[in-house]
């Protein structure tokens, strides 16, 4: 906690204007979007090649911001009453600092994690293995850029006892920031490949360029057996500071593999000799990766004295890792997203931000179990939750397990409690739920899937899954290749040759595309009825379809002289005012 005199100094700014007094600040906001409660949040205007913040300054003061980190001088500061401003010649490099000063108040182990590939994966495993020994934080999801783990890192706080954090670059001279804001003092090199060498002159240098998270840490955990690796640790001699903790199938080390051997029931047993004492764990998985990455999270707990029948227990027990959230159909035309992979209030909170961005339903229902190990009260646990529900405007909430029903007052909503997913299954009415949008975040325990099975629809055998992260990816890398002023036009493709058009409508909206493009009239009035309010440009527009066209706002295609003048006519018979002209697109 920092109050803004403290924020001012430490970003190097100038406090342009000041309210009374010297708040204090708590939460870190840059994205407006994300807004959960305004009280003691800051909000960093960062500007990049397709956006400024700077243009949410007016909305996040009506919602109640009253400080803010500024780079931009044509600000009116005298419309800001009660705000504080402060300016600097860069906000990104302002977060960046601000997150490392908050740092530097902990004295704890911080595990940093880089690599080309499984770094999500391992610091989501390490957290199922460790988190009975520890009360552990880390990054939320793939939060490892260099805006991504300056959020990571402003999560610590005193109740913490282990920090894991994921870090990841694109181009040279990135790593030294993120290594000043997360100082590791215990290191996970993964593996190298071919992931963003578009920026590197070489393998050699994109080594060089990770190892720079590792130049101040105690210990080093990786393979020897990626030779890059192993040739620039030497070469820079990284060693002669840090402690190597290794593993190898090849050669020596700390832990040597011997053998891994898979069966037909999908597990994999990995035997390795570590202090002369022969080991076997088993893993609930047999492709290559899952099988890498469950020896560096092996080796990562023998570093930590972690007891090996724990070990052998937890790597028995590894659970697949959702890279994104889960979203199906489900019954009574709901829409379910399944998060049911882990729960504790940052997870839980990105969840719900998820929830709110889509649009297709305008009822939104929580069913949550009890957050385990939080660190918090249970009541001012439940209390935070509350208000995250209320300010993201959740209407019913289901809660399951003894704990969050015992706190059931703090929730002002329809809602509803049982003490187990048992006795919800065996008590609740799935024909109550009707037309909405159900988000299902649960700690392990509870085995949410069976809800999850039970809410989904069961037409079909075969199930397509579309990857919504890969999707905002490859809009990201488009948004890079153009101008700023260039707009982005996205084709939905919807009913019988499409799938998810309202999901990835909603998407694309709260990602600020500028077009969405449908194929006929019929489909752009199903999109405005999901609350899509983003332009649509209609390609195929069929004479009967002008009037609805007009009535929601759509914007015909029109490609001949006969198409027009039946437009023509059925603008006359709506009678629309002079000030809302329908909008058309010529080919």
């Amino acid at each position: 906690m920092f109050t803004i005199s403290d924020i001012t100094g430490i970003v190097e700014g100038e406090l342009i204007r000041k309210s009374n007094g010297n708040p204090e600040v708590t939460d870190i906001l840059v994205d407006s979007r994300r807004l959960i409660s305004p009280e003691n949040c800051i909000f960093v205007a960062l500007t990049g090649r397709n956006k400024d913040g700077h243009n949410y300054i007016p909305e996040l003061y009506n919602k109640g911001i009253r400080s803010f980190i500024i780079s931009a001088v044509d600000i009116k500061l005298s419309e800001y009453i009660g705000a504080n401003f402060i300016k600097v010649k860069d906000t990104l490099s302002a977060l960046q600092a601000l997150s490392a000063a908050h740092r530097k108040k902990f004295d704890m182990p911080v595990i940093g994690i880089t690599g080309s590939n499984g770094k999500t994966i391992i610091k989501e495993w390490l957290f199922q293995l460790l988190n009975k020994q520890y009360k552990i934080v880390r990054s939320p999801k793939s939060y490892n850029s260099q805006i991504g783990v300056p959020l990571s890192v402003w999560q610590m706080d005193s109740s913490s006892k282990l920090a894991i954090f994921e870090a990841g670059i694109s181009k040279p001279d990135e790593m030294e920031k993120l290594q000043s804001i997360i100082r590791p003092n215990i290191g996970i090199f993964t593996n190298i490949g071919e992931a963003h060498n578009e920026n590197f002159i070489s393998i050699n240098q994109k080594v060089g360029e990770k190892l720079k998270l590792f130049t101040k840490v105690d210990t080093l955990i990786y393979c020897v057996d990626h030779a890059a690796i192993q040739e620039i640790l030497i070469r820079s001699q990284i060693l002669e500071t840090v402690n190597a903790f290794t593993w190898s199938r090849k050669l020596p080390a700390d832990l040597q593999i011997t053998s891994v051997v898979k069966n037909q029931l999908e597990l994999s047993s990995i035997t390795g000799i570590f202090k002369e004492k022969e080991y076997t764990i088993e893993i609930p998985f047999v492709d290559e990766a899952s099988i890498e990455n469950a020896i560096q999270c092996w080796a990562c707990l023998l570093f930590l004295e972690v007891d090996q029948n724990v070990i052998k227990e937890g790597m028995a027990d590894l659970q697949s890792i959702a890279m994104r959230l889960e979203m199906k159909a489900g019954i009574n035309h709901c829409t379910i997203i399944n998060d049911s992979y882990n729960s504790d209030i940052n997870s839980l909170s990105i969840a719900i931000d998820f929830l709110t961005q889509q649009s297709s339903h305008k009822q939104r229902t929580v069913i949550l179990s009890d957050i385990l190990q939080s660190g918090k009260d249970s009541e001012e646990l439940y209390a935070d939750i509350a208000g995250i529900l209320k300010q993201k405007n959740i209407k019913r909430l289901i809660g399951i397990g003894p704990s969050i029903s015992r706190q059931a007052d703090a929730f002002e909503m329809d809602k509803t409690f049982y003490p187990s997913t048992e006795e919800f299954m065996r008590k609740f009415s799935f024909t109550s739920f009707s037309n909405e949008t159900i988000l299902l975040k649960g700690a392990r325990v509870f085995e949410f899937e069976q809800i999850s099975k039970a809410l989904q629809q069961k037409s079909h055998e075969t199930v397509l899954d579309i990857n919504l992260n890969a999707m905002v990816n490859n809009l990201n890398y488009f948004r890079s290749q153009i101008s700023p002023i260039t707009k982005i036009m996205a084709m939905v493709k919807a009913f019988s040759y499409g799938s998810g058009s309202y999901e990835i409508a909603n998407l694309l909206q709260f990602h600020r595309v500028d077009y969405l493009t449908v194929a006929y009239a019929d489909e752009g009035v199903e999109l405005r009825k999901a609350g899509i309010i983003l332009p649509i440009m209609v390609m195929n527009p069929e004479e009967h379809s002008f009037d609805a066209m007009i009535q929601h706002n759509l914007e015909p295609e029109i490609y001949n002289f006969r198409i027009l003048g039946v437009l023509e006519r059925s603008i006359k018979k709506n009678i629309l005012p002079r000030n809302k002209p329908v909008k058309i697109h010529i080919k």
